[in-house]
């Protein structure tokens, strides 16, 4: 489902200094699998997924998605890629102001024409899976950071996207929420055969995943110093 070929990615820094986000990535990620991509802030974790989701271009390199390589898509293909086939979860925690949970969560599926009944029919079940079920009424203002997070982990995937990446999913929740949460991202990966990459530096977050790869500096890593957590290598 998602292939990464020999991915760079270079940025200009302070003082003319050349940063390489990305030094040569190269990793699979197949149906049903859910993948941590596991390392400290400034890994390059984040480059990595804005790459996959066609909102940063690499410097060279393939991201190739159901046979398709994202990275020759142009302005509008890109942004119907996103739209209908991925399922993208930010750091951002922004919903439209004054809109309820339920069309925050619908967003993507009022895009596809299907109607504004349907749409909530879809996105009820996930919200409620994801424990918002009395809040669909609630404005983004009404809810907690925690509360906002879930709304867009139920937008990313209620078009059904049989690939998700998610950064930091669970930087917001509480232990609790957290392993609700991982739970049911990875009975979706089961469920439904999606493929999902999800970014953290969170070794709980890690500890749910089919395989963990470590990210250190731009590159992919057997293991990351001083990190007690087994199996990080990829297995």
């Amino acid at each position: 489902m998602l292939e990464l070929d020999a991915l760079v990615k270079r940025y200009r820094g302070f003082g003319g200094e050349t940063i390489c986000a990305l030094d040569g990535v190269s990793m699979t990620v197949t149906p049903g699998e859910l993948i941590a991509l596991y390392g400290p802030s400034g890994s390059g974790k984040t480059t990595l997924l804005a790459i996959v989701a066609a909102l940063m271009r690499p410097d060279s390199g393939c991201v190739v998605v159901d046979g398709v390589d994202v990275v020759g898509l142009g302005e509008q293909d890109a942004a119907r890629y996103r739209r209908l086939e991925l399922g993208y979860v930010g750091q951002s925690l922004e919903l439209i102001a004054g809109v309820p949970a339920i069309d925050n969560a619908a967003l993507k599926l009022f895009d596809t024409r299907i109607g504004v009944r349907e749409a909530h029919r879809r996105v009820v079940p996930l919200l409620d899976r994801l424990g918002l079920g009395q809040r669909l009424r609630h404005r983004g203002d009404q809810l907690s950071a925690g509360e906002r997070q879930r709304v867009l982990i139920a937008r990313a995937l209620a078009t059904d996207p049989k690939l998700v990446v998610a950064d930091e999913p669970t930087g917001s929740l509480d232990t609790e929420r957290s392993r609700e949460v991982l739970t049911l991202l990875r009975e979706l990966c089961e469920e439904r055969g999606v493929a999902m990459l999800l970014a953290t530096h969170d070794p709980q977050a890690a500890a749910f995943a089919t395989r963990t790869r470590a990210l250190l500096d731009g590159r992919l890593v057997d293991r990351l110093p001083d990190v007690p957590l087994a199996g990080l290598q990829e297995r």
